[in-house]
């Protein structure tokens, strides 16, 4: 594990916590050639690292990169291929804003070998620290947990329509955690008043949730998508509103909770 690329900070349950798209970092040799407008890292899933940190007292642990999902999209197959058939999707080594913009000034002079290269350095070493730990954590506890966290504008026309719902819960339509597990935590989503939801609607789960969750195997594995809109500024600078934030952490908190009260011998 490359302390360079990525943080683990492993935790005592069961349950580890994937924030894939929370990097801002963007290597300075690859600056010059992103559009001025792309070293703002617009597209970040912003905030979520302090917004999960109640998260360290249920004792889950947490992997975080440091660089942007400009550099690479540790969500997306190694191989490039779609995740959303009929949609449009970024790429593995993205090269659209997610207003549908291109990111580079110029096309890629050797586009394979920049790709096989990125996927080297940065993907290639969170797919390592990820699956070293769920295996660790299968071991130690008989089963594992992957909570895969994310964010997105709640509008944006180039990758789908309308206005999502506040909560997006993906579990490849019901392939990548137990049943039970998945009806747990649309217990909580539907106990709630605060925030509008969905389970397997747009967003169903990347590349991470769809390839690690393994419920026959021990290891299970959900995506929560949220609009920005439920915890912070939809635009620049994007920052943070406490009180708005201090208003989903409950739910967030009854959500992991869920997964650490499941049985999965029940």
């Amino acid at each position: 594990m490359s302390e360079t690329v990525l943080t683990l900070r492993r935790g005592t349950t069961p349950l580890l916590i994937s924030l894939p798209h929370v990097g801002t970092e963007i290597p300075e040799s690859l600056q010059a050639r992103l559009v001025e407008r792309a070293l703002a890292v617009e597209d970040t899933d912003w905030h979520l690292e302090p917004l999960y940190a109640f998260a360290r007292e249920l004792g889950a642990g947490m992997l975080v990169p440091r660089h942007s999902r400009y550099v690479i999209d540790l969500n997306r197959p190694p191989e490039n291929t779609p995740m959303y058939a009929g949609a449009n999707n970024t790429e593995l080594v993205p090269t659209r804003f997610f207003s549908g913009e291109p990111l580079y000034r110029a096309p890629v002079a050797d586009e394979k070998a920049e790709i096989d290269r990125r996927r080297a350095a940065y993907w290639q070493p969170y797919h390592q620290a990820l699956d070293a730990e769920l295996a660790r954590l299968k071991a130690e506890h008989g089963h594992a947990i992957l909570w895969d966290g994310h964010s997105i504008r709640s509008e944006l026309p180039w990758l789908f329509e309308g206005r999502l719902p506040d909560l997006n819960l993906g579990t490849a339509g019901g392939t990548s955690c137990a049943p039970a597990l998945r009806a747990a935590l649309m217990a909580v989503l539907e106990r709630q008043r605060d925030f509008s939801h969905v389970t397997d609607g747009r967003f169903k789960g990347g590349h991470i949730t769809r390839h690690y969750g393994r419920p026959g195997q021990g290891i299970h594995a959900i995506q929560l998508e949220m609009c920005w809109s439920c915890y912070m500024a939809e635009e620049p600078p994007f920052t943070i509103d406490p009180a708005r934030a201090r208003r989903l952490q409950p739910v967030l908190r009854d959500l992991l909770q869920a997964t650490l009260d499941w049985n999965p011998d029940a």
